[in-house]
């Protein structure tokens, strides 16, 4: 078994290594990641779910430039992108918890949070940085609030989503991409500046 110094340098290194969307070799390096701005509202569902679970909720970190991540890490984010997806039964929180904005590691059913909460924890034991895995709140094109997971990395922001197995670079995705968790403060969360042309508020209050 590896140690955790060891299975951090499997994951991230300084190197070039192919990135898993073509489109992040050629897009242009403005659209490779996203710009963030000031710090923003903190969904009601995440502020509930840091009631719980406060030590995933005070990690501060200094911001910087992400790792680049090696071969066999974006062999392990696909795996658990897709493990995640398969395993794990998409339901609404009304159905599981006869309420609303429930933000909890799922078992075998959750909703879109859900499958954030429990990628996220998978990659950090993983050996991933919890600075460069970040939920992020967008709008999808119906103008139906979603939640997805950043992988911030030196080749761009890559999403994992629970609608789709495939791991894309962000631009790649046809959301509208509103607020993030700052990558300095696992607490806290910021907005996303280049996320659209057009202002829309409202996701995921």
């Amino acid at each position: 078994m590896m140690n955790g110094s060891n299975a951090l340098a499997a994951l991230v290194v300084s190197l070039a290594v192919m990135a898993p969307a073509s489109t992040a070799l050629t897009a242009p390096k403005t659209q490779l990641s996203m710009q963030t701005g000031n710090v923003t509202s903190q969904p009601i569902g995440h502020y509930e779910f840091c009631r719980d679970h406060r030590d995933e909720c005070s990690i501060r970190t200094r911001s910087g430039s992400s790792a680049r991540v090696t071969a066999h890490g974006w062999e392990v984010v696909r795996d658990i992108n897709l493990s995640v997806n398969t395993t794990i039964a998409p339901m609404t929180d009304m159905e599981i918890y006869g309420r609303e904005e429930v933000w909890a590691y799922p078992v075998d059913a959750g909703d879109c949070e859900d499958f954030v909460l429990l990628k996220r924890r998978k990659l950090m034991d993983a050996g991933f940085s919890p600075a460069d895995l970040l939920i992020t709140v967008v709008r999808k094109p119906d103008g139906e609030g979603h939640a997805v997971l950043t992988l911030r990395t030196a080749q761009g922001d890559f999403i994992l989503d629970n609608l789709v197995d495939e791991v894309k670079l962000w631009t790649d995705t046809p959301y509208t991409y509103l607020k993030r968790q700052a990558s300095f403060d696992t607490g806290r969360w910021v907005t996303i500046e280049n996320g659209t042309t057009d202002v829309m508020v409202g996701a995921l209050k």
